[in-house]
């Protein structure tokens, strides 16, 4: 008779390696935020806002500690759209608006974009987590067998890995359009009140941006056609709209902080769709003569 030790399944030391990495990032990322705050020669709010979110990318990476332990499919692209935004946003903080960065942030900046290479490289490179990152999430099923929650398959086609990165990338195009219209909202507290209607439409096209994303990855992972090309539109529409806005009410400066982040995100998006697109003509045969 088996015991319970004996019957688990011992997950692979690359999964264990991957998580105390994930959890050296999240620290990493709290500690270089915590000393570009005290090096800061202004201390706004401005730069409270954009500390706030990059600190939110802590929590991000204990999500994605969860999602690697469960060997959810989803840890991949997760985890490098979580990167190249940590990057980006901790990057757009350590430059001062004046001057040169301080020593310590520079060298805890170079740590933690050490730390997500590190983790994009296990990721993507690694076969023992490749062959580990294979479980779907679970979900209500109801057969004869009555009620259960339980993993079971999309009822999807299968999506490759650069449509499901292409749809975590394009996720973020809410949350990067939202942190600097609530940046730009100190202005009013400043007495630009011909900033508030600007405000308002960044801030509703900003939200508007989650629904329509929502909509097109949905039908995306359904295998339409017509839902990549409605990605792209929105993808471009979001930058039209972005980045005009950062610049004249942020400056360039904060278009530079702010409107990076989503430039990469929207390039990450567009790259896994054309990389998504050319895979099934790859893997078609060739005509024979």
């Amino acid at each position: 008779m088996r015991t319970a030790a004996e019957t688990q399944v011992r997950r692979p030391s690359a999964v264990r390696v991957l998580v105390i990495l994930l959890a050296t990032t999240a620290a990493a990322t709290v500690v270089v935020e915590l000393l570009n705050w005290w090096y800061a020669p202004e201390q706004g709010f401005g730069l409270a806002v954009r500390t706030g979110w990059a600190l939110l990318r802590s929590f991000g990476f204990l999500l994605l500690i969860g999602h690697v332990q469960r060997g959810r499919t989803v840890a991949r692209p997760f985890g490098l759209i979580l990167a190249v935004t940590t990057i980006f946003a901790v990057g757009r903080l350590i430059v001062p608006r004046q001057g040169v960065p301080p020593l310590p942030g520079l060298l805890g900046f170079a740590i933690l974009t050490a730390l997500c290479v590190a983790v994009v490289w296990l990721l993507y490179r690694s076969s023992a987590l490749a062959g580990h990152l294979v479980r779907h999430r679970p979900r209500l099923v109801i057969d004869r067998d009555g009620i259960s929650w339980r993993e079971t398959p999309p009822r999807r086609p299968q999506a490759s890995a650069w449509l499901l990165t292409s749809r975590v990338a394009a996720f973020t195009y809410s949350p990067l359009m939202l942190v600097p219209a609530l940046v730009a909202g100190g202005s009013i507290l400043d007495g630009r009140l011909t900033a508030v209607p600007a405000v308002l439409f960044w801030f509703g096209a900003g939200i508007t941006a989650s629904y329509a994303v929502l909509f097109c990855t949905a039908f995306l992972m359904r295998g339409k056609d017509w839902a990549r090309g409605l990605l792209i539109v929105v993808t471009v529409a979001v930058l039209a709209v972005d980045l005009p806005l950062c610049w004249w009410l942020l400056g360039v400066d904060g278009l530079v902080r702010d409107g990076g982040p989503l430039v990469a995100a929207a390039g990450l998006t567009l790259y896994g769709l054309r990389r998504a697109a050319r895979a099934p003509d790859a893997a078609q045969p060739e005509p024979q003569p």
